[in-house]
C-alpha cells in the first residue's frame, strides 16, 4: 500500500547527524556505535531502503534551521543569515540525492501524478526515487518576507512559521501569544504564492490568528490529539474541528511523548510506558471520530526528528514497521478505502486540490 509521510527531517539527519541515508538503518547504527554527541545515536529508524520497504514513494521532507532565543543543541543559529545558509546547505543535499537517483522533488500536480504512477506500477521498488515535497519547519531562516518568493522558486511548497520557543515570525507551541506584524505579513505572502500553511508547532494564539488570515491550503504535518495527551504540543478538539472545517489533514506523529501522557523525555522509556505502535491508531481514530469520516487523518511520523528508538514505540525498529498500521486499522473496523486514505490518500487529495 502506498505510504505518504508528511514529516521527515531527512536533511537534518544527513547533515547534522552525518548519516548516509542510502545505507540501511542497521548499517547506519553500526557506524554510530559508541557515539554520544547527539540524542538518538545508534538508534535511528529512517533511511531510504526502509522507506522503500514500506512503499513510501512520497514524503514531505524538511529544511530546518532556526535562530530562536536561547541555545539549542542543533539547527539553531545566531542570525537569520546563518540559518538561511544552513537551509541552503540542506537544499544542496536534496539536490545531490536527486542527481544520485535517490529522490525526486515534486512541485506541481504533473510531478505528483507521475510519482504516484511510478510507485503504483507494480514494479519492484528497490531502485525507485522517493518523491519529496520540500517544507520548511520554522520560518526563522526566511531573511525577510520579500525573500519568500526565492524559496518558492527553489521548490518550497509548505511551511510552518514556528518551531519551539520565540521565533521570528510566530510563537512556538510552548509559548503564549499571537502573531507579530511580520508573521502576519509572512502568512499573507504564503497565501499569495500558493504555499501550504503547516500549523504544527504554532502557539494556540498564533494558530487561531493564522486560520483567520490564511485562505489557502492548510495541513498539520505532525500533530497528535490533546484529548489523549494533555499538552499544548497537541491540538485540542476545537482546533481539530476547525482544521476539519478547512479541509485540512493531520499527520499522526510517532514521537513517544506525543503519543502517551506523562512521558518525561530522557527518563521514561518505551518499555516502562508499555508504548506500542498500536497507540498511534488511537490518535488517528480520534481525529476520524471528530470528523465523522476517515478523510482528515494521515501519517506524519517525525521519525528521527532529533531522537531515535529510545523515544518511539517499543515494537518499532525502523520506519518499515509502518506496514503494520493498515492491519491495526482494519481490526478497528476501518475499510480498505479508509485505510488507503489514512496511509496516503488524504494528503494526496489535499495536494491535488492545492495544485489543481
Amino acid at each position: 500500500m502506498l505510504t505518504f509521510d508528511a514529516h521527515l527531517d531527512l536533511s537534518l539527519n544527513a547533515l547534522e547527524y552525518n548519516r548516509d541515508l542510502r545505507l540501511p538503518v542497521h548499517e547506519i547504527r553500526r557506524r554510530e556505535k559508541g557515539m554520544t554527541d547527539l540524542k538518538g545515536r545508534e538508534l535511528g529508524t529512517t533511511a531510504f531502503p526502509e522507506m522503500r520497504q514500506t512503499e513510501m514513494g512520497l514524503c514531505v521532507a524538511t529544511q530546518l534551521a532556526g535562530c530562536m532565543v536561547g541555545a539549542r543543541p542543533m539547527a539553531n543559529w545566531m542570525s537569520p543569515e546563518q540559518a538561511y545558509a544552513q537551509t541552503q546547505g540542506q537544499l544542496a543535499w536534496y539536490r545531490a540525492m536527486e542527481e544520485d537517483g535517490q529522490m525526486r522533488q515534486i512541485t506541481d500536480l504533473r510531478g505528483l501524478e507521475a510519482m504516484i504512477d511510478l510507485w503504483t506500477n507494480g514494479q519492484p521498488n528497490e531502485s525507485k526515487p522517493i518523491g519529496y515535497i520540500l517544507s520548511l519547519e520554522g520560518a526563522d531562516s526566511i531573511r525577510s518576507v520579500g525573500h519568500l518568493e526565492r524559496h518558492w522558486e527553489q521548490g518550497l511548497r509548505a511551511m510552518g512559521p514556528a518551531h519551539y520557543g520565540v521565533c521570528r515570525y510566530a510563537l512556538g507551541h510552548d509559548q503564549v501569544g499571537g502573531l507579530p506584524a511580520g508573521g502576519k505579513e509572512l502568512i499573507q505572502e504564503m497565501d499569495r504564492l500558493g504555499m501550504i500553511l503547516d500549523v504544527t508547532h504554532l502557539s494556540d494564539g498564533c494558530f487561531w490568528q493564522a486560520l483567520d488570515l490564511f485562505q489557502g491550503t492548510i495541513w498539520a504535518s505532525h500533530s497528535n490529539c490533546r484529548a489523549l495527551v494533555p499538552d499544548v504540543r497537541q491540538f485540542s478538539d476545537d482546533q481539530i474541528k476547525a482544521l476539519i472545517d478547512r479541509g485540512a489533514v493531520l499527520g499522526a506523529a510517532l514521537d513517544a511523548w506525543m503519543m502517551v501522557p506523562g512521558w518525561v523525555r530522557g527518563k521514561t522509556t518505551p518499555q516502562s510506558a508499555g508504548l506500542k505502535l498500536e497507540v498511534i491508531c488511537d490518535h488517528i481514530d480520534h481525529v476520524c471520530q471528530l470528523a465523522g469520516n476517515a478523510l482528515h487523518s494521515g501519517i506524519g511520523t517525525d521519525l528521527d526528528g532529533g531522537y531515535g528508538i529510545e523515544q518511539t514505540p517499543e515494537d518499532l525498529d525502523t520506519i518499515a514497521d509502518l506496514v503494520r498500521i493498515p492491519e491495526m486499522l482494519a481490526k478497528r473496523g476501518y475499510t480498505q478505502a479508509d485505510i488507503e486514505n489514512v496511509m496516503s490518500g488524504n494528503f494526496l487529495r489535499l495536494l491535488r486540490q492545492a495544485w489543481a
